[in-house]
C-alpha cells in the first residue's frame, strides 16, 4: 500500500480515537458530578437532621432560615427542605453573597469555596444563635459547630459543643452520640 491509500484510513483510525476519548471525558465529568450531587444530595439530609435535634432559646422566629455563605454546592437539592418543617417551623434556604444578613440566620452553612474567611465569618454572628455548619477540614476544631466530612464514602461528623453552648444553643446527645468526635 503506497502512503496515500493509508493516510484516508489513518485519519478515519484517529477521528474514532478521538471521538472515543471525548465521550470517555463526558461520560466521566458526568459520572463525577453525578458522585458530588449524591454526596450533597446526603449533605442536604444532615442538615435537615442537624436543625432537627438542635434546640435555640426561646424567642426564635417561626421560620428557620437555613443560609448558605459561599459557593452552593447543593443546588437545588437543598430548597427541597423548604418543604419540610422543624416543630412546626419552616425552614426557609437564603443563599448570601455577603455576611450582612448573617445575624437573620438561625443556621449558617460556610461553603468550602469562603473557608479561609472563617475567622471573619465567625466574627460576624459572635455572640448569636446561630447554628455554624461546614464541610471544610478542620472547621469544628476552627470555631464551626458542625462539620461534615467524606470519608470511605459516607458522611461523618464532629461537633464543636463549647462553640454552640456558648451562644445558647443546645444539641441533642442523640445527635452528639453520633458524632466522630466533640470538641468540650
Amino acid at each position: 500500500m503506497s502512503l496515500i491509500t493509508k493516510l484516508p484510513n489513518f485519519k478515519l483510525r484517529l477521528k474514532h480515537r478521538l471521538i472515543a476519548l471525548l465521550l470517555g471525558l463526558i461520560l466521566s465529568t458526568q459520572l463525577f458530578a453525578a458522585d458530588q450531587f449524591n454526596e450533597y444530595q446526603v449533605k442536604a439530609a444532615f442538615l435537615y437532621n442537624f436543625i432537627a435535634f438542635t434546640q435555640w432559646p426561646e424567642g426564635i422566629d417561626q421560620t428557620k432560615y437555613l443560609c448558605i455563605y459561599g459557593e452552593d454546592y447543593f443546588g437545588q437539592e437543598i430548597d427541597k427542605l423548604q418543604a419540610k418543617s422543624v416543630e412546626n417551623k419552616n425552614i426557609k434556604i437564603l443563599r448570601l453573597t455577603s455576611l450582612e444578613k448573617s445575624k437573620d440566620c438561625q443556621v449558617l452553612f460556610i461553603s468550602k469555596s469562603v473557608i479561609d474567611n472563617l475567622p471573619t465569618v465567625l466574627t460576624s454572628i459572635q455572640g448569636e444563635p446561630v447554628l455554624t455548619i461546614a464541610d471544610s477540614p478542620q472547621a469544628a476544631a476552627k470555631g464551626v459547630m458542625i462539620n461534615m466530612y467524606l470519608t470511605q464514602n459516607k458522611i461523618s461528623f464532629e461537633v464543636n459543643l463549647e462553640s454552640a453552648r456558648s451562644v445558647g444553643l443546645d444539641i441533642s446527645s442523640r445527635l452528639l452520640q453520633l458524632a466522630t468526635e466533640v470538641y468540650q
